[in-house]
């Protein structure tokens, strides 16, 4: 939601399972232990032993993350509600659940860039809290430099011009414990129908 409309400055606006790995066998194992008494070079099997579980404890710290995000950031309650009504919402690495509405097509939107936006806000009980929808005086800003909730900063990535999504931001990643008085409750997820119309460089 842009900053105009709600306060001065600020706007509102995808696991991996280990697998084990087999145990190291050798084919005499005898004469194994009898290198690794004699054989200078010969101890580096037993070692290797020794060193492979810190070994794959640091591959698996080292493992991509996983894609969806790692804890649930809507209210329970918020979360019932979005499950009943959108069961196919999509949802971004950092808990943002969004539905495609239209698609639009070209690069999608980067992070300095200025982006022009059309947009309906709402709660989940379906009260409009702002919107902007007239093309010829869109909402603009500069993506990425918090100057809208982080919410809008984080999806808006994700959106080619002309895509029009229904976005679903968590209370955390819009105005959090303190809202917006007095528009914005405490702890309100916010519902957006929104559209980006461009994503200019200047």
């Amino acid at each position: 939601m842009p900053a105009a409309a709600v306060a001065p400055n600020r706007a509102v606006p995808f696991r991996h399972a280990g697998a084990g790995r087999p145990a190291l066998h050798f084919a005499d194992s005898k004469k194994i232990r009898e290198l690794s008494q004699t054989h200078p070079l010969a101890s580096p099997p037993i070692m290797l032993r020794r060193i492979a579980p810190l070994f794959l404890f640091a591959l698996a710290a080292l493992a991509p993350l996983p894609l969806h995000a790692q804890r649930e950031k809507l209210p329970p309650e918020d979360l019932e509600w979005v499950e009943q009504n959108f069961p196919n919402a999509e949802i971004s690495n950092t808990g943002i659940r969004y539905v495609v509405i239209e698609q639009g097509d070209g690069p999608t939107a980067k992070r300095g860039q200025m982006v022009s936006m059309l947009y309906i806000g709402r709660f989940i009980n379906g009260d409009t809290f702002d919107q902007n929808l007239d093309p010829q005086k869109p909402f603009k800003f500069r993506l990425g430099r918090g100057q809208v909730i982080q919410g809008w900063d984080q999806i808006i990535p994700l959106m080619r011009p002309g895509d029009k999504w229904l976005v679903i931001i968590p209370p955390e990643l819009a105005y959090g414990t303190r809202g917006q008085s007095p528009r914005i409750p405490p702890n309100t997820t916010l519902v957006f129908t929104m559209q980006l119309l461009a994503a200019d460089k200047k």
